[in-house]
């Protein structure tokens, strides 16, 4: 793989929460109070229109599924999950009885929300039921975004500003084991993250890794040994926030917010090919 090349910007405008793609469309999740989710084509990216999430109170994550055409939106505010029919406009929302962060979509078509606070992935149905919980190792402080592999493990990256251990972590089936890991110590060393906050993996469960305070995007191979930095801190004017990978367009999207007086002011989404 090569290095990404920045091949569009998408307006800036408020901070971006998620970013994920789905049938031919690139959705954009921010802070509003209504029509949070900008949908744009993938191609030229021209906002097409713009989707309102009721209810919603908070964001922290956006992912899709192809299988049932619809968007989750983890809302860490009222402890839910927000389920958007991207075809009819339907809105459901279940709950999830502790706060929610990252989100993804495994293989079996299920949501897995990663709870940062009590150290857990919990997995729903599309309809919100819940199927399983895993609980992860003690050494997994504040992990932020979780995906299952093709062996039914997990991808977590872990540890947020002031944490000791700021990693991606290969994590057994059931919890119990970390089996791998990638960083460590916080710092800015190839081997080395300040805040591994989101992830995106491809067809040959190569591992993008958003290291949202070094300005840069790392790609792990399968066994989570380095292979380079695809994107690095001259490609960006603000921190790396959240990844949506289209594998078939060898596009990476992503979210790159603005930090200021304590909070997130600004955001948009950038385009790279890979």
């Amino acid at each position: 793989m090569t290095v990404g090349v920045l091949v569009d910007k998408l307006p800036a405008g408020r901070p971006v929460y998620g970013v994920t793609s789905l049938a031919g469309e690139l959705y954009v999740l921010r802070q509003k109070e209504a029509d949070q989710v900008e949908v744009y084509d993938v191609i030229s990216c021209r906002l097409l229109r713009q989707l309102t999430v009721p209810n919603a109170c908070g964001y922290s994550d956006m992912t899709s599924c192809e299988h049932h055409r619809c968007l989750y939106i983890s809302d860490p505010t009222i402890k839910c999950v927000h389920r958007l029919d991207v075809g009819g406009g339907t809105c459901t929302q279940w709950a999830v009885d502790d706060v929610p962060s990252g989100l993804s979509v495994n293989s079996a078509n299920n949501v897995l929300v990663t709870c940062t606070l009590v150290r857990k992935i919990k997995e729903f149905s599309t309809d919100g039921d819940a199927l399983c919980q895993v609980t992860l190792p003690d050494d997994v402080i504040n992990p932020l975004h979780a995906i299952q592999t093709v062996s039914g493990g997990f991808l977590v990256c872990h540890g947020d500003d002031c944490d000791p251990l700021q990693r991606v972590c290969l994590v057994s089936a059931d919890g119990r084991h970390t089996l791998r890991c990638h960083g460590g110590k916080p710092g800015s060393d190839t081997n080395q993250y300040k805040v591994a906050r989101h992830l995106a993996i491809d067809a040959n469960q190569y591992v993008f890794v958003a290291d949202l305070n070094n300005w840069r995007v790392a790609l792990l191979s399968s066994t989570l040994g380095y292979i380079r930095h695809v994107l690095t801190s001259e490609q960006f004017e603000w921190g790396p926030d959240r990844l949506c990978l289209d594998a078939n367009r060898r596009r990476l999207y992503v979210a790159e917010n603005r930090w200021d007086d304590g909070g997130w002011i600004a955001g948009r989404v950038l385009v790279f090919t890979i």
